[in-house]
């Protein structure tokens, strides 16, 4: 089965903006309106075939994104030409994570948990005793190019101690490293981040 025939999670994009009354650009962290999208994407979601999902701008796939934080740095990394999509060829990033998959008898909250611990174990090499903690704070859309008309991410930020090490496990697809928000926000490295992540950067230089 090639990756487009996966099943994945998906929500109606109607449900999950309440016929676009909770629609927004960038990055939402009101704790109130949070609460309430994931509510409704936990009410109302689904399963769907990869492929169909990718071109059906009525659903919204919900793709943790979760931000490696180490004191002040944050682990980033570049896409590079041997990785799947080519969209994103040679765009850095500072967001892993990836499509859910639905887990039977979950409620929304348990299959984000489980998928994005797999997504991390999957795409990284860290001692999983070194973490300090991983907070929810917000979720991001981008509704003004065709990746992100078709996604809502659910931002997090995993918080390491001093010490930490991480590595990407796909080396032959991604370049990992860390960088300083200071590096993150001059235009050789910001002009290359991924919209997601150019949101991003943009709430923590606040």
């Amino acid at each position: 089965m090639g990756k487009m025939d996966e099943m994945i999670v998906v929500a109606p994009r109607k449900h999950v903006f309440h016929n676009e009354s909770l629609t927004f650009q960038g990055v939402v962290s009101s704790h109130e309106q949070v609460a309430t999208i994931m509510n409704r994407i936990n009410r109302h979601f689904s399963e769907m075939r990869r492929g169909n999902a990718e071109e059906d701008i009525a659903f919204k796939q919900p793709i943790p994104y979760v931000v490696i934080r180490r004191g002040s740095e944050i682990y980033s990394y570049e896409r590079l030409k041997g990785g799947g999509e080519s969209r994103l060829h040679q765009k850095l990033s500072i967001g892993f994570g990836g499509h859910m998959n639905a887990i039977l008898s979950s409620s929304f909250s348990e299959m984000l948990e489980a998928n994005t611990q797999r997504e991390l174990h999957e795409e990284l090499y860290f001692d999983s005793t070194k973490q300090k903690s991983m907070q929810t704070i917000g979720l991001i859309n981008d509704d003004e190019n065709e990746v992100g008309r078709v996604h809502i991410g659910i931002l997090s930020v995993l918080n390491l101690e001093d010490d930490a090490e991480v590595s990407v496990k796909e080396t032959n697809q991604l370049a990992g490293r860390w960088m300083t928000l200071d590096e993150l926000t001059k235009p050789e490295a910001y002009d290359r981040l991924e919209t997601w992540s150019q949101f991003v950067v943009d709430i923590f230089k606040k």
